[in-house]
């Protein structure tokens, strides 16, 4: 079989033509399509990459985030906590302290109470054994009595020691200067010959002229006082009655007061008291 060369260099021509229009029209468009697309595939997964990775800083950030206001909010609370406990110890201690000072101020008003109601039961025991005593004594007092006292006042005021009987004097003195009389009181009217007998013994003792003016006072319960400028010399039941009164109500005072020790009187005292 003989070949055609020019047929065949025709094809060869004609082939390679169709493989360069081939090649610029169809493969080299399609080639630069796929490239395109491959590069946008590409930068479409970069940027995937990208947003993953951001997401991913994100995530750990917001997890950070939660992580620390976990840390802050159990911070907070146990503050909270720690604060609520301490505050309720403080309640409950300022509470106890309250009723502490309630029961303790309760009792010492109930301790009060007994003690003012003792005092009052004991004042009142008192005075009722000392208006009885007085009564039955001013009762008892006749002018017989009222004689006996006065010679009694009579020694007493010559008896006295040198301290008082300088004061009597100053004050007799100063009340006679004023025109002022000492006053003798007694429960009777004393009859002229007792009135004549203190009037001597007053003369006697202080050397002098004393004017004196004799008064009843039915309040002496028996017993006979001279009284000048703030001066008084007497001798009466009622001063005893009035010194066992004073006596009795220190004892009161004293018992009400355990931890201050009352101390004895001395028989001076007691006649100080009396005169």
């Amino acid at each position: 079989m003989l070949i055609d060369w020019f047929t065949v260099a025709a094809q060869v021509i004609n082939f390679l033509i169709l493989v360069w229009l081939l090649k610029r029209f169809l493969y080299k468009p399609i080639l630069d399509a796929i490239d395109a697309r491959e590069k946008r595939i590409a930068k479409e997964l970069a940027d995937a990459d990208a947003k993953k990775a951001e997401a991913q800083q994100e995530r750990d950030e917001f997890q950070h985030k939660n992580e620390a206001f976990e840390q802050q909010r159990a911070a907070l609370m146990n503050k909270a906590t720690e604060e609520a406990k301490t505050e309720r110890l403080r309640l409950l201690d300022e509470a106890r302290q309250a009723a502490d000072a309630l029961s303790a101020k309760r009792q010492e008003t109930l301790r009060n109470d007994a003690h003012n109601l003792n005092q009052a039961i004991s004042r009142r025991a008192q005075q009722e054994v000392f208006a009885i005593a007085r009564k039955a004594l001013t009762e008892l007092a006749g002018t017989s009595l009222e004689e006996r006292m006065g010679k009694v006042f009579i020694h007493r005021l010559r008896a006295l020691d040198a301290p008082a009987k300088a004061g009597l004097a100053v004050a007799l003195q100063s009340a006679q200067s004023a025109s002022d009389p000492a006053r003798v009181r007694s429960a009777f009217d004393l009859p002229e010959e007792q009135r004549a007998a203190i009037q001597n013994a007053l003369n006697e003792t202080f050397s002098a002229e004393i004017h004196v003016r004799f008064e009843t006072a039915p309040d002496l319960v028996s017993g006979i006082e001279l009284t000048t400028n703030g001066q008084k010399v007497a001798w009466s039941i009622a001063d005893y009655l009035l010194s066992l009164e004073r006596g009795v109500d220190e004892l009161l005072k004293e018992k009400g007061k355990p931890e201050v020790k009352a101390e004895p009187k001395t028989e001076q005292s007691t006649n100080e008291n009396r005169s």
